[in-house]
């Protein structure tokens, strides 16, 4: 019943940006944890940025002062905002919900490509 659509990946040159969305729709009980995770061929998925049930932000030494985490109640909607792009950023993005009924959900993935 729970659904995550990203959108907004895409291929950009290094130092540009990028602007990730992931629309949730369905029934979410109560969310423990939100974000967005990451994964390229060869390696294990791993953390962008995410926020707790308290509404704190974890992120990646990767994407921190670079990367921002948003979010919109009202829509139902969670941004990545990716700024100074690397070519090592390039990745699978992916969207994360857990839930308090210990459900973890995944979207499709949209595709990030920043060329050097």
């Amino acid at each position: 019943q729970v659904q995550l659509v990203e959108s907004g990946g895409g291929l950009v040159q290094a130092g540009g940006s990028l602007r990730l969305s992931c629309v949730t729709s369905g029934s979410i009980f109560s969310i423990n944890a939100m974000g967005w995770y990451r994964q390229v061929p060869g390696k294990q998925r791993e953390l962008v940025a995410i926020f707790n049930s308290s509404g704190r932000t974890n992120f990646a030494d990767s994407g921190k002062g670079r990367f921002t985490i948003s979010r919109d109640n009202t829509k139902r909607t969670v941004y990545l905002q990716m700024n100074s792009l690397k070519p090592e950023d390039t990745a699978v993005y992916y969207c994360y919900v857990y839930d308090s009924g210990a459900r973890g959900y995944w979207g499709q993935g949209t595709q990030v490509t920043v060329s050097s």
